[in-house]
């Protein structure tokens, strides 16, 4: 193979990137951010929520592979 099947777009490559983040976002940043003992920013865009996502799938060991 040549690459991955479906690669991955960098969030700030996101044509709604700064669209407001959508519900379900919201939703899983509060649990991580509670989880990490972090407070979640108010108002977060698509591509930031997203990348918070990651960093704090990081800090918690959630999402990670097996």
């Amino acid at each position: 193979m040549t690459g991955p099947q479906n690669p991955e777009k960098d969030p700030q490559d996101w044509t709604t990137g700064e669209e407001q983040m959508t519900g379900p976002q919201r939703s899983y940043l509060q649990t991580l951010a509670r989880e990490a003992g972090e407070e979640l920013p108010a108002d977060l865009t698509k591509a930031e929520a997203s990348q918070l996502i990651d960093r704090l799938q990081e800090k918690t060991g959630r999402g990670a592979d097996s």
